[in-house]
């Protein structure tokens, strides 16, 4: 009893999170929930679901096809910085043993199934060398108890960091340090799918055959017994030997539901189709099936939300300080949002007939050589009002006319007439 007790102290202590003087360290609690039987599943078992993992791969492999340009706000006027490392180390080549591609979707399935995405940033006598995956299960966080001015430093096998010394991508946040996983936000949910693929695999196993007990009106003896679960061990083995016969007086009774009656290929496709909700995909784009509209959708609802955290994530720790005014991070989606060519092209149309846009914009935009003009197009029956100095331009007439002139000029016939 005493050993009872004193392993329960032991699990009530690790439960708890440890104060220090200088903050409070993060408690992994996957052990102590495997010990008390929470319902919880790992990381490796949440890929496991084929609708988790198509999610994922497509929300990480659309991010890592988009090309990470790194811009500046000059004066109102918006430059394309091209020749910058940072943008090579993003788009190439980290630096590290992965490549840019697995450098995104190790980051991003650990934004969705662990407390976050985390890349060390190696910085050069100020500049940036390059950037390395760390895997977030050897992150750790020190926070201080301050819930106002909060702070903390990231732990990596012992070792203490700065936050700015990382890229971090945090799904749900609440603190800045530590991202909420999906795996427990919906821990009973996933749990339940990840038990009904186990279910269906131990049916497998045994060969469809249900569970059962069996009634015996006489007593049987102990090489009846014996011989009754060889019988039945084979019969659950799922080979070819699987045959047992039951002597007179000896019933099979069922003690579980077939799939059948469990429905277990209704509930497989209801199961994927809550997924998806929960990271706003259609069932259609993981199926492959997707219409260009649910595509788009997808991107807009489930993509585009992600791209934000990470470029806010560039923005706070991938730039200078005396950069932060002045440069940014974006993604190209332009690819992504282009539609069909009959639609692109009437858009084109459209801005460069109503003069929002020029003609060789519209051939950048689709990757195509320039013309050289660098007019707009203005209809001759437009009239142009200048909002700084007031003048109207009528191409028609081929006159200016000063608004500020004729508004005084009028004033002046009416104080006359006064």
């Amino acid at each position: 009893m005493g050993i009872i007790t004193q392993n329960a102290n032991v699990l009530k202590a690790r439960a708890e999170p440890e104060e220090r003087a200088d903050g409070m360290v993060e408690f992994e609690s996957t052990l102590l929930q495997a010990l008390i039987g929470k319902t919880t599943i790992t990381k490796t078992e949440a890929l496991s679901i084929p609708s988790v993992q198509g999610c994922i791969k497509f929300a990480a492999d659309t991010v890592s096809m988009l090309p990470i340009k790194l811009y500046r706000d000059n004066n109102g006027k918006v430059e394309e910085i091209k020749n910058d490392r940072r943008v090579r180390l993003l788009n190439d080549d980290p630096g590290d043993t992965l490549d840019s591609v697995q450098f995104w979707r190790a980051l991003i399935t650990d934004y969705y199934l662990g407390k976050g995405g985390y890349a060390y940033i190696k910085r050069d006598f100020g500049g940036f060398e390059s950037l390395h995956y760390v895997d977030e299960i050897n992150i750790s966080q020190i926070k201080n108890t301050d819930p106002i001015f909060k702070d903390y430093d990231i732990m990596v096998q012992g070792k203490p960091y700065k936050p700015y010394e990382f890229i971090k991508l945090l799904r749900n946040t609440k603190d800045g340090c530590r991202g909420t996983s999906i795996v427990e936000e919906n821990a009973l949910f996933l749990s339940v799918v990840y038990n009904s693929l186990i279910f269906e695999e131990n049916l497998v196993k045994k060969g469809g055959n249900r569970k059962g007990f069996l009634k015996s009106e006489n007593k049987l003896d102990d090489p009846a017994m014996t011989s009754l679960r060889e019988a039945y061990a084979r019969l659950y083995s799922n080979n070819s030997e699987n045959v047992v016969v039951l002597n007179k007086g000896i019933e099979f009774q069922e003690a579980s539901n077939s799939s059948v009656e469990m429905q277990l290929n209704e509930n497989k496709d209801s199961n994927s189709t809550e997924v998806c909700k929960i990271f706003l995909f259609p069932l259609n784009v993981i199926t492959g099936t997707a219409t260009e509209k649910e595509y788009t959708n997808a991107f807009k609802l489930g993509v585009m939300p992600l791209l934000k955290v990470a470029e806010c994530a560039l923005n706070r720790d991938f730039l200078l300080e005396s950069e932060k005014d002045e440069y940014y991070w974006a993604f190209d989606t332009k690819e992504m949002l282009k539609g069909s060519i009959k639609e692109r092209y009437e858009a084109y149309g459209i801005a460069i007939e109503r003069g929002f846009m020029k003609i060789d914009e519209a051939r950048y935009m689709e990757d195509k050589e320039p013309f050289g003009i660098d007019w707009i197009n203005v209809g001759l029956n437009s009239v142009l009002y200048n909002t700084k100095t007031g003048e109207v331009y009528t191409p028609n007439t081929d006159k200016v006319n000063d608004t500020t002139k004729l508004k005084g000029g009028e004033e002046d016939a009416s104080g006359d007439q006064g």
